[in-house]
């Protein structure tokens, strides 16, 4: 039986890593006025938000905007979510972090906030 259960160094790593998220999310392009939400789940970081446009919930509700994924190494996967099918589609692959919160912040291609 081999639990992973988080050290307290570990968790503290994570909840870093949770700041760090939305201390980027701050500087976004796309609906500034809305405040996401970023969650642990595992070693990945899912981000929610308002939203914003309607499109996806026409109640304004919260939806998943992303996924990050953390890969071997350094490396990070970003997924978009598909809400008409529920599930995450990879975006960009096999990146550095920081590359990826510059590509989810300007969304030029709305693929995030939608």
């Amino acid at each position: 039986m081999a639990a992973s259960v988080a050290t307290p160094a570990s968790a503290q790593v994570l909840d870093l890593m949770v700041r760090r998220l939305e201390r980027a999310l701050r500087e976004r392009v796309r609906y500034r006025y809305v405040r996401p939400q970023v969650l642990r789940e595992d070693s990945s970081f899912r981000i929610q938000s308002p939203c914003c446009s309607r499109k996806v919930d026409p109640s304004g509700g919260v939806i998943d905007i992303a996924l990050l994924v953390p890969h071997e190494g350094s490396h990070w996967c970003l997924c978009s979510r598909d809400h008409a099918n529920g599930t995450w589609e990879p975006r960009f692959q096999d990146a550095s972090l920081d590359v990826l919160l510059d590509l989810l912040c300007v969304d030029s291609e709305r693929q995030f906030w939608t």
